[in-house]
């Protein structure tokens, strides 16, 4: 059984077949036989994991599992503690209310990588950092959250999964390490 960690790099899809004008899963890992436990849309970056094993796999993405999943969002404008308490009870978006989450401010400071290309800066419009721990993980799910309570994403970087933490596993953009799959992180194994 093979696991592994990938700090996937903006801009890259969640898939090994080639694109056309994007670089993919291929670009960065050279594993024969892994697959993404779980998905980041291109324009989100950080913590992936791949393994081998579709029943791992099944426990780290299925949101049944209730795998806790880390981000940092840094969003246009300036939230309060009410717009974080919005956040953590569940939002409605129409189509699904999510489901309760933890909600906080972040610094990234020195921990967080350039990104290339910068998000855009625009000196009028303060950004700030959140970082918001959920178990389910639908499409765009943490881009929508924060836009519904109005302040959309700029950048969305995954920082955990589960027990595991990027900077601790020291992964820079388009690095990944093996993890060994009966690691005790969440009760995944």
């Amino acid at each position: 059984m093979t696991l592994l960690a990938l700090n996937k790099p903006f801009g890259t899809i969640c898939q090994f077949s080639p694109h056309e004008t994007r670089a993919s899963l291929a670009d960065w890992v050279k594993v024969p036989g892994v697959y993404p436990a779980g998905r980041l849309d291109s324009d989100s970056e950080g913590l992936l994991l791949l393994t081998d094993d579709g029943t791992l796999q099944a426990r780290i993405a299925e949101p049944r599992h209730k795998l806790v999943k880390r981000y940092w969002a840094q969003v246009e404008g300036a939230p309060t503690e009410q717009h974080l308490e919005a956040l953590a009870r569940g939002v409605d978006l129409g189509d699904y209310v999510t489901r309760p989450c933890r909600a906080g401010f972040v610094e990234p400071g020195q921990a967080l990588w350039d990104r290339t290309p910068p998000i855009r800066y625009r000196a009028a419009i303060p950004t700030t950092w959140i970082e918001l721990s959920i178990t389910e993980g639908k499409n765009r799910q943490v881009r929508r959250m924060t836009a519904a309570v109005g302040f959309p994403t700029l950048r969305l970087v995954r920082v955990g999964v589960g027990a595991l933490d990027i900077f601790s596993l020291g992964l820079q953009p388009g690095e990944s390490i093996g993890l060994s799959p009966r690691a005790p992180w969440d009760g995944v194994t």
